[in-house]
């Protein structure tokens, strides 16, 4: 039987990870649409997950940031939105894919 105590302590750790699964989703969904010959939408989601790392550890407290927060918080914001931006500008400049001719 599940206390309320237990249950308290489940649902604490599903929101601890929620954030983490939610930077991970956007950036699957840019991988599939790179294996789909979308270059440009797909390399621009996997920078935007980036950016919305770099917005949820601005945003979200420390507790509930679960595995965003590597190092300290100025240094994963820097790094996690200049990487994003980085890949963005780099999927604005794709102009084809490896079968274009």
């Amino acid at each position: 039987m599940i206390t309320v105590t237990g249950r308290r302590r489940w649902t604490g750790e599903i929101g601890r990870y929620a954030p983490f699964a939610l930077v991970m989703a956007v950036a699957a969904a840019g991988v599939v649409l790179i294996f789909l010959y979308h270059w440009r939408i797909g390399s621009g989601l996997i920078g935007g997950s980036l950016l919305v790392a770099a917005g949820l550890r601005v945003l979200l407290p420390e507790q509930q940031l679960g595995l965003i927060a590597l190092r300290r918080k100025l240094t994963d914001i820097v790094l996690y939105g200049g990487l994003g931006l980085l890949i963005i500008l780099v999927a604005a400049t794709i102009t084809g894919g490896p079968f274009d001719q």
